[in-house]
């Protein structure tokens, strides 16, 4: 019977919470690396055993672990992130120059064929590569050194590259997202990008063709259907039909269009799902009501999924990565919260429940289906 493995990434440590197939009675492993802010865990597409994690603190800086035994032992894989060429500069909120630094890796992606080939966005702004299992990176520094690189603006989380999507039919095509650039796309493997942020509109933005200067805070795509891809903005739910060519706005009836993720179910590529809250300045679901919204055709129209989760005095948000869908034939999603929670719908979004309750504050949420 098929089984799946959420990875839950948290401030203080990973936990791993496993489930057969009807996702009831789970097992709970952690903390892994107590005390430790563990931005993003993600599996391996290509070898169920490989795991590799983000490790990080103010004090003792970023390191890679890696698992290959499905998150029961874990080794400090290659630390060593260096930026190609000179150190160069980007803009800061008040135009002045400031230095590109390296704070922390905020997403990874493995390779959808190869267990040791893994990308990683990191704060400032970068995409490394490791095609040795994280034992050493190389920058892909066409990105940084972009034209627009100079003008691109720090979210208030920092200028994070949070999103790394890998084409499943062109091996060639990869889609990234930085706060607060925007989206960008490399049909070369990543040696050159080019800025797909037309048609987004975002406030304090003179130039509505400006090339750059959004704060995208995720994209997702079906493997079904490469070319067209999701997103959520700081305010709008976007959509893309020509892989980022153009966005048209699909948040509809949504009683707010502010939040941070954005997934689509595993066998209907027209069915996505977004947590809205309440605004960019409060950070929590509306009325205190928590409820993901669910579109069955792409967008435009939604409808409300709070069955099972908390309905008065919730004030939790759900951050970027800390949504995930499994791929089992009776679709599962999965979210965490800020408040510790971690949410299991075993039936497409109509009901939830919650796996574990009083975790330190979700980073992220992955999730494994395995056979």
């Amino acid at each position: 019977m098929s089984r799946v493995r959420v990875l839950v990434g948290t401030r203080k440590g990973a936990f791993v919470l496993t489930a057969d197939g009807a996702r009831r009675d789970w097992a709970v492993s952690g903390p892994h690396f107590a005390g430790w802010e563990i931005y993003h865990l993600k599996g391996s597409p290509a070898d169920p055993g490989r795991i590799y994690a983000s490790q990080s603190s103010g004090w003792f800086g970023q390191i890679i672990q890696r698992s290959d035994d499905g998150g029961t032992t874990w080794q400090p894989v290659g630390k060593d992130f260096v930026y190609d060429g000179v150190a160069g500069t980007h803009q800061w909120y008040d135009g002045t120059p400031h230095p590109w630094e390296f704070n922390r890796v905020w997403h990874l992606e493995p390779s959808l064929a190869d267990p040791d080939t893994v990308f990683a966005g990191v704060e400032d702004a970068a995409l490394f590569k490791s095609s040795d299992g994280g034992m050493t990176w190389r920058e892909l520094s066409g990105l940084r050194q972009h034209t627009t690189g100079s003008t691109w603006q720090p979210g208030a989380g920092g200028m994070c590259l949070h999103s790394i999507l890998l084409d499943p039919v062109d091996p060639a095509r990869i889609y990234t997202a930085i706060s607060a650039a925007g989206a960008f796309r490399s049909d070369d493997g990543g040696e050159s990008w080019l800025p797909i942020n037309r048609g987004l509109r975002s406030a304090h933005i003179p130039d509505p063709e400006a090339a750059v200067g959004h704060c995208v805070h995720h994209i997702a795509l079906h493997p079904s259907n490469p070319e067209r891809l999701f997103m959520q903005k700081h305010w709008d739910v976007m959509r893309s039909d020509d892989a980022g060519a153009t966005w048209h706005e699909i948040s509809g009836d949504l009683p707010t269009d502010f939040g941070f993720v954005v997934d689509i179910h595993a066998h209907e590529p027209e069915t996505v799902f977004v947590v809205p809250i309440k605004s960019d300045q409060e950070h929590f679901p509306l009325d205190g009501r928590l409820a993901v919204y669910r579109s069955r055709s792409g967008g435009g129209d939604w409808e409300r999924l709070g069955k099972g989760l908390p309905q008065q005095d919730c004030y939790v948000n759900v951050l970027r990565d800390a949504m995930a869908v499994d791929t089992l034939d009776q679709c599962g999603i999965y979210f965490g919260t800020t408040g510790g929670q971690v949410f299991v719908s075993p039936d497409g979004g109509n009901t939830w429940e919650a796996i574990v309750q009083n975790l330190p504050a979700v980073l992220s949420v992955e999730v494994q289906t395995l056979t």
